[in-house]
């Protein structure tokens, strides 16, 4: 009798915390992902209690690491986080990508974070919020510019900046015709064409009047009017537009290059169901709108530009087309090695005459 009661207890306690598990969602995020009033709607709607820990890709692996994917039910690291930290610790499970609502998501996206957090055929991301660098341009003085290739049209000589960074030489490529993304498994093919990237940049030197080192730099450059056709960033060009509207931020027509944030569930996940709850809800266009007009960023939401406040909704909706937005250049992992290729090529670029 005594032993069928601690039987009964130890069973209802197992239940006990069990149901509790499954009534608490442990998020891993960056400020601004998880809006309290979101938070409370959520848990009003669901029952569930939402736990917010606060955070950075480095800090998520370093946690993850830790615990072996323990300790919460679903993180936001960004897309060319996930893949090489994956297959080395396996801290995420595979998305069911039939338990997401993609309908309510854009297709591109969706395709592109499989195809980017891919492990093993299996997709380890879900599509949240993106931002993208293209150009920063007036169009009063250089209408004509439209691609990568203007920062080195002679056309527009002595007014041209850029930052002399990574992202540049991945730009300088797809302005050259070229995808360099798709050489990331060809190590020597890659060389080849960071040496062509090079090149170019080298020889069109004479007609930069200067490199950007920060936000405020780009915006200043710009506004001033030392130059006219810059790479920059989307909400930098939005904010110098509402001073100067002959100032904008543009899509280039062969690419504007991007990054995402995703929805990825630790491996040890106790509240998986939860999880699934959490990102269907957060990307409904109305929900998924709240957190682009406080953040400006971009949303994988297909149907949020509906709720978007009119400025920011005109933002958007000048600097890229349907198509624009299918034919961003997302950011896959960087193999090993290719930072150095590249970081050698700066340094060339920069010490050159």
């Amino acid at each position: 009798m005594i032993k069928s009661k601690i039987l009964a207890g130890a069973v209802a306690l197992a239940l006990s915390s069990s149901a509790m598990a499954k009534d608490t969602l442990k998020i891993i995020t960056w400020k601004g992902y998880a809006p309290k009033a979101l938070v409370s709607a959520f848990e009003k709607e669901t029952g569930i209690d939402v736990k917010i820990t606060y955070s950075n890709n480095e800090e998520m692996v370093a946690k993850l690491r830790a615990t072996r994917g323990a300790g919460f039910d679903l993180a936001q690291p960004s897309q060319d986080r996930i893949t090489a930290v994956q297959k080395k610790y396996k801290i995420y499970q595979a998305i069911d990508y039939s338990k997401v609502n993609t309908d309510q998501l854009i297709t591109s996206m969706v395709d592109a974070v499989k195809k980017n957090t891919g492990v093993d055929g299996k997709g380890y991301g879900v599509p949240h919020v993106y931002g993208t660098t293209g150009m920063i341009v007036n169009k009063k003085n250089a209408p004509d510019a439209k691609d990568w290739s203007d920062l080195w049209n002679p056309k527009f000589k002595g007014k041209i900046s850029y930052r002399l960074k990574r992202p540049l030489l991945i730009a300088a490529a797809f302005g050259m015709g070229k995808d360099p993304f798709a050489l990331y498994g060809d190590k020597k093919a890659y060389q080849a064409l960071i040496d062509e990237v090079e090149k170019k940049l080298i020889d069109s030197k004479p007609l930069v009047k200067n490199y950007w080192t920060s936000g405020d730099t780009q915006v200043e450059i710009i506004k001033s009017g030392d130059a006219d056709v810059i790479s920059g960033w989307d909400a930098k060009g939005w904010s110098v537009h509402k001073t100067n509207p002959d100032i904008d931020f543009i899509a280039p027509k062969s690419g504007a290059l991007g990054w995402i944030d995703t929805f990825a569930i630790p491996a040890k996940a106790k509240n998986v169901e939860g999880a699934y709850k959490w990102i269907n809800f957060i990307m409904r266009p109305k929900n998924a709108a709240i957190i682009t007009n406080a953040s400006n960023y971009g949303t994988a939401s297909k149907d949020a530009a509906k709720y978007l406040d009119a400025g920011i909704k005109a933002d958007f909706e000048r600097s890229f087309t349907a198509d624009d937005i299918a034919n961003i250049k997302w950011h896959p992992p960087v193999p090993d090695g290719f930072e150095s290729i590249e970081a050698k090529a700066l340094d060339r670029i920069k010490a050159a005459k």
